[in-house]
């Protein structure tokens, strides 16, 4: 009876935790979410400019296959969205954001491409705990940041600045822009863009 009754004691405290703790998911990521301060707005030399061809690359993506930017060629318009680090405040809501404007996105007949000089273990984690992004997310990690440094967005502490970059289909830049690292770019401005890429 005893041993009943410690069982059904046991139950109820492993129920009221499991219920108490199911408020408290979504601000798991908020929790564990690092605070760089306030960073120099800008601290690198932009290297490609609209009318070039993109440089091309390779790297790996969180969902475990190698993405190459020249796929894309003749195939659809491509968005580079450059990000400073994972787990970082402004970083985590600046991608969940493209999800509202994901028709934007199909309407200019265009794919998103997160990137980050992260490690994909980091990235891993990161992109589960922001939740379903529609895009996929790379991985500059290795050689250290040498897709944000070819494109001239690799800052001298190792984080690469906030940039959005519009590429066509024929791979040729339309627009480059970089933003104040310390702000989340204007979603607006974005949609803007990709309606010149459908043009």
């Amino acid at each position: 009876m005893i041993n009943a009754g410690r069982m059904l004691i046991g139950i109820v405290m492993g129920l009221f935790l499991v219920f108490s703790n199911v408020g408290a998911q979504p601000s798991i990521l908020a929790e564990n979410l690092y605070n760089l301060g306030e960073l120099k707005p800008f601290d690198s030399t932009l290297k490609v400019k609209s009318g070039q061809m993109a440089p091309d690359f390779t790297l790996p993506s969180v969902s475990g296959e190698k993405i190459t930017l020249s796929q894309y060629r003749d195939k659809k318009n491509v968005v580079l969205s450059f990000v400073p680090a994972a787990w970082t405040p402004v970083c985590s809501n600046q991608w969940p954001g493209y999800n509202i404007a994901k028709d934007s996105f199909e309407q200019g007949d265009a794919v998103l491409l997160g990137m980050s000089v992260d490690n994909i273990p980091t990235l891993h984690a990161w992109t589960r705990e922001m939740g379903q992004l529609w895009f996929k997310v790379l991985s500059d990690f290795w050689p250290h940041g040498a897709v944000a440094d070819k494109y001239g967005l690799l800052r001298s502490d190792g984080l690469s600045e906030r940039a959005l970059i519009f590429i066509d289909k024929k791979g040729i830049i339309r627009a480059a822009m970089v933003m104040d690292i310390n702000k989340q770019p204007d979603l607006d401005a974005c949609v803007i863009e990709l309606k010149k890429l459908k043009d």
